[in-house]
């Protein structure tokens, strides 16, 4: 029982991060289901009279309110904890866009999560400090832990978790990233069909968004984003500049790049379209490749752990019994 108290403050930590993440996914799977029923009841046009008619209250509008006060709750302590260096929070507020979060108190939110983590540590502390103790027998000898250790844990812990909503974010970016390097090339099939047809480049870009909103909701928001800062009078260079930055992708500046030029110096936008998605395509093929290039190298480690042993025992087992049988009892 030398390490109890360790083993117990293991087991305290792990079963907070399980309720935290189970606590987490139940709200994405809840927003997802709240965001479908509006989605049908919008496209029904029949849920106000029903709920008119039964004259119960919105469950959704109380549970809402409770997570309204979470948030208000999370943005007043994002707004006090927020860094006051105004580069590190342009870098962080341009990262959330890439991630899609395009809203001004997101940079708030995302800081006031930080702070909820890391004070979670510190609770996890003071409740093994206070309670788990107190439950311990005096008469059972604690070995293998000292104060300094669990100090020490809990500061790490209190780090790890002040810095794990950045590598959440990171996780976050590239998975956006990805989506819209599936899609971007069909995107720009839809423009080049768009532009031939004798629609102008803005035109084109509010039809893409249309046309994508089901195969690819981000490269459509995206886009939707572009022709509405194009409706508002920005010029089109900036508005491609803005979703070049909004993206992050190399691909996508090389073609931002190429639209300006080409509105630049009036060349054919559907011939420079029709070019950078070969070219987006062969990158596509490129990286597919390479994934299966890298396959041999990753599947080293699992024969080597789980697939050779099997085929050990197999082959020298029948041989291990005969040899035991036959042999052993002679030398006995």
């Amino acid at each position: 029982m030398g390490n109890t108290a360790l083993i117990i403050s293991v087991l305290v930590f792990a079963g907070i991060t399980m309720i935290s993440c189970g606590l987490y996914y139940y709200v994405i799977l809840r927003n997802k289901r709240v965001a479908l029923v509006d989605k049908i009841k919008h496209a029904t046009d029949v849920s106000d009279l029903e709920e008119a008619k039964s004259g119960h209250p919105d469950k959704h509008n109380q549970d809402g309110s409770a997570g309204k006060h979470i948030s208000t709750l999370l943005l007043q302590l994002g707004n006090i904890i927020k860094p006051k260096n105004e580069e590190e929070a342009s870098q962080t507020r341009r990262d959330l866009v890439r991630a899609g979060y395009r809203k001004g108190s997101s940079i708030f939110l995302f800081y006031g999560v930080k702070f909820f983590i890391a004070s979670l540590m510190i609770i996890v502390y003071v409740f093994y400090k206070v309670m788990i103790l107190a439950l311990i027998p005096d008469d059972i000898e604690i070995q293998g832990i000292s104060n300094f250790s669990v100090l020490l844990y809990t500061v790490v812990g209190l780090l790890s978790g002040f810095y794990l909503p950045n590598l959440w974010l990171r996780f976050k970016i590239k998975d956006r990233q990805n989506k819209i390097l599936e899609g971007f090339p069909d995107a720009l099939d839809l423009m080049i069909v768009c532009v031939e047809a004798g629609m102008g480049l803005d035109a084109a870009i509010a039809r893409t968004a249309k046309e994508m909103e089901l195969s690819n909701k981000i490269i459509s928001d995206e886009f939707k984003m572009v022709s509405l800062e194009l409706r508002a009078g920005k010029l089109r260079r900036d508005a491609l500049k803005n979703l070049a930055a909004r993206i992050g992708l190399e691909d996508v500046n090389s073609l931002i790049s190429l639209l300006i030029q080409t509105d630049k110096f009036g060349t054919s936008v559907a011939q420079a379209l029709r070019v950078h998605s070969d070219a987006m395509r062969e990158k596509r093929f490129q990286r597919a490749e390479e994934l299966a290039a890298k396959l041999p190298v990753k599947l080293v480690f699992p024969l080597i752990v789980f697939i050779f042993p099997s085929i050990f025992v197999v082959l020298l087992g029948p041989a291990m019994i005969r040899i035991s049988t036959t042999i052993f009892p002679i030398l006995g």
